[in-house]
């Protein structure tokens, strides 16, 4: 009996070794390490965001939001769509060399990007120049957004995700304790809020990018020659979806004060910067996966068909969650000034949903090296949101900000599930 049980144990052991091997390699897995680095940063944006809306009034909070939208469409023009390019060209490059290469690619725009800041500071109309104090500060805050978005694609490049992760939980609990702070000093000035940002991003980015670049290089890993011009050329082919993404997704914000008020964006941002989190792990799982994807696709064995279906039922699923869920804390968590908000729950989650399953169906095609149909995907979802923007925002308000989104994410997606039918029954044909 007791040999029975000596076995039973040794047994129970091996298998407990094996689930937990198993458990630690998926942990290794850049997927979840890349959703680990997003949820982290959505649960510290759904804090920030609670912390704000206590603090600041409508129009305050409108105010941040802006500021935030103008640094994000920023960091886009500065990156200059190299991000997913990079991600192709240097798969499992050395760290420093990665980081090195990155940072020439990433020269010239910085710098032209420096000077125009100057040249808005000396030519901007009174009423649109907030002043060189706040241009100043928000192209240091670009530039830390930039960074922080080179670093990431050199870490799934590098195979260094558990090193960006580490930096975003460095940079999530810096954040968390100078919003804090604010909020206990009852500061309610929004540039003071846009600082804990910039500070809470610079510290850890720059530590780990000084880390990487005192890391030996290894000789296999050695760039060829032209290959940043390869990763240039493939990111200005995708600049327009970057650009047209960023401003498909951004512009609202930016059209809400000119058509509404500051105050309509306040509402509008406490809704709208939650929802957007429902679609953070498809776009997680499409961004780790081009390479993989790209490979297959050489070899004949991608099908796109079950990988679009998976993220729809995903998306219909875990929305109807996402909407109870807000419509029932909106006025318990922000407070009763934001009832008016509840109205765009529905829309914009089912806009977010959309959104959602668009990214997987872009990085399909980003793999198949249809970059142009990328482009033309997001430019039709900006001009379809941006065109709805300015006809039902003046007549009504957030509400209509949430229908153009919808209607705008829409069409992205079904531009590009077309086109991928299109392109599928060519390459059948041929």
């Amino acid at each position: 009996m007791s040999e029975l049980q000596a076995e039973h144990s040794a047994a129970t052991a091996t298998r407990r070794s094996v689930s937990v091997g198993w458990a630690r390699t998926q942990l290794r897995e850049p997927y979840l390490q890349l959703l680990a680095s997003q949820v982290l940063t959505g649960g510290v944006a759904l804090a920030a965001n609670i912390l704000m809306v206590r603090a600041l009034s409508p129009s305050g909070r409108g105010e941040v939001a802006l500021m935030l939208q103008v640094v994000y469409l920023t960091t886009q023009v500065l990156l200059l769509g190299t991000e997913r390019s990079f991600v192709a060209s240097y798969h499992d490059a050395a760290p420093a060399v990665a980081v090195r290469a990155y940072g020439r690619l990433l020269l010239v725009p910085c710098l032209l990007g420096g000077a125009a800041a100057v040249v808005f500071t000396w030519v901007a109309p009174e009423r649109l120049d907030p002043g060189s104090g706040i241009v100043a500060m928000l192209g240091a805050y670009a530039l830390v957004e930039t960074a922080i978005l080179a670093t990431r694609a050199v870490a799934i490049a590098t195979g260094r995700m558990a090193d960006f992760l580490y930096a975003r939980v460095i940079e999530s609990l810096l954040l968390l304790a100078l919003l804090v702070t604010l909020f206990v000093a009852d500061v309610s000035h929004p540039v003071v809020w846009i600082l804990a940002y910039l500070l809470s991003g610079a510290v850890p980015t720059f530590t780990f990018l000084t880390i990487w670049l005192r890391q030996p290089a290894r000789a296999a890993t050695a760039v060829p020659p032209g290959q940043n011009r390869l990763v240039r050329q493939e990111g200005l082919a995708l600049f327009p979806a970057a650009l047209s993404n960023m401003a498909m997704l951004r512009a609202d914000r930016l059209a809400l004060p000119a058509l509404a008020s500051t105050s309509a964006l306040g509402l509008y941002a406490s809704v709208a910067t939650m929802t957007e989190l429902l679609a953070w792990p498809l776009r997680a799982y499409a961004d780790s996966r081009l390479g993989r994807w790209r490979a297959t696709h050489r070899d004949g064995g991608l099908n796109a068909r079950p990988i679009v279906v998976t993220a729809a039922v995903y998306s219909l699923i875990v929305a109807p969650l996402v909407a109870g869920g807000l419509y029932l804390l909106i006025v318990p968590v922000f407070g009763d000034q934001y009832a008016p908000a509840k109205v765009v729950v529905l829309p914009l989650v089912a806009a977010a949903g959309l959104y959602a399953v668009s990214r997987i169906s872009l990085g399909l095609l980003i793999a198949k090296g249809h970059n142009a149909l990328v482009s033309a995907a997001e430019i039709t979802g900006f001009a379809v949101s941006f065109a709805a923007y300015l006809l039902l925002i003046p007549q009504y308000g957030i509400l209509g900000a949430a229908y153009g989104s919808l209607l705008g994410y829409g069409a992205c997606l079904a531009f590009a599930l077309v086109t991928s039918r299109v392109v599928r029954d060519r390459t059948v044909a041929r």
